[in-house]
């Protein structure tokens, strides 16, 4: 498995995965509409002698297919992966993540292409009663589209694996942080912060309770997943043991900017309608493999911070140039 295909390559997750494979010795084909990837964020790959960019819209099938022949797996990381916005736009997680979902395995058939490494999403157990919470958990009912539209995503790659025997990877995350994080609740603060540093007013009251991982870790947890798990369809939870409330991330936050504003929260244990006011995954399994997180999530929201201050034209609405 050499020769790698990428969707989603110019976002966060999918533009640190794709320089991990290009310094691991892979050959990388990246795929973006650059909607909300960013071509910062390809920079270093573009240097690359392995690495080939394809400007596409996987909502339209033709414009990739014949491009991926030849190559080996693909890491499906094209997404919409704002939960707050399903009830405003309800057809962008169908269009973006499921629809696009059902094109990128279509492509894969038509070119003999048996493996995918898919980004799933916690928020698929909705407001699971079991927490931690494990691969293999009752599905409950679901409370977000975003969530739903991934978990759609899910049951066509394991009917494609029975279908057209395929072998998939499907990684839950939690929501993930790091360098090249451009949406998310640590953004949102720090933005509002930038412009307001004396007050902060929050979705819901604070106490919603989450769990994070670096996006290093994360990848690196993908990688040794992949080379542990064999079977034809296999799931994996990606988190830590950590846990962290909003309140005491804005204090990481306003520390780091040496700032004290008053926080103005909401009677709520929601932030929007979908927002789970707890999310914290059952790692066992992955864990099983050898593997542990190296950053805190302390320490990953600090990580995210000194490249947001870094990042000053991410908050002018501008990329600082085009490929």
């Amino acid at each position: 498995m050499k020769k790698i295909v990428v969707t989603g390559a110019a976002g966060f997750i999918g533009s640190n995965l794709t320089d991990y494979l290009l310094g691991s010795g892979y050959q990388v084909l990246g795929l973006d509409n650059f909607s909300t990837g960013k071509s910062e964020f390809l920079e270093s790959a573009m240097g690359h002698p392995n690495f080939k960019l394809l400007i596409c819209d996987l909502s339209d099938t033709e414009s990739f297919k014949n491009n991926i022949a030849g190559y080996d797996c693909v890491f499906h990381f094209a997404a919409n992966a704002d939960v707050r916005f399903g009830t405003e736009h309800p057809s962008r997680d169908l269009e973006q993540n499921t629809i696009v979902t059902f094109n990128v395995l279509e492509a894969m058939r038509e070119n003999n292409i048996k493996k995918i490494v898919f980004s799933s999403t916690g928020a698929i157990y909705g407001e699971s009663q079991i927490i931690p919470t494990p691969e293999d958990c009752p599905m409950p009912m679901q409370t977000s589209l975003y969530g739903a539209s991934k978990l759609s995503c899910e049951s066509m790659i394991q009917a494609y694996c029975e279908g057209f025997n395929f072998q998939a990877w499907i990684f839950r995350f939690v929501s993930v942080l790091g360098e090249r994080y451009t949406h998310g609740h640590v953004y949102d603060f720090y933005d509002k912060l930038l412009t307001n540093p004396n007050s902060l007013s929050i979705l819901g009251d604070g106490h919603q309770t989450k769990s994070y991982i670096y996006v290093h870790d994360c990848i690196e947890a993908m990688i040794l997943g992949i080379e542990k798990a064999d079977k034809k369809v296999n799931i994996i939870n990606l988190g830590t043991s950590e846990t962290i409330e909003v309140f005491d991330s804005i204090k990481v936050i306003t520390e780091f900017m040496g700032i004290n504003p008053k926080i103005i929260a909401q009677n709520s244990t929601r932030g929007w309608i979908g927002d789970s006011p707890m999310i914290y995954l059952d790692t066992e399994k992955m864990n099983s493999y050898g593997w542990e997180p190296s950053v805190s999530i302390r320490d990953g929201i600090i990580k995210t911070l000194e490249w947001l201050k870094g990042s000053e034209w991410l908050f002018k609405g501008a990329s600082k140039k085009n490929l």
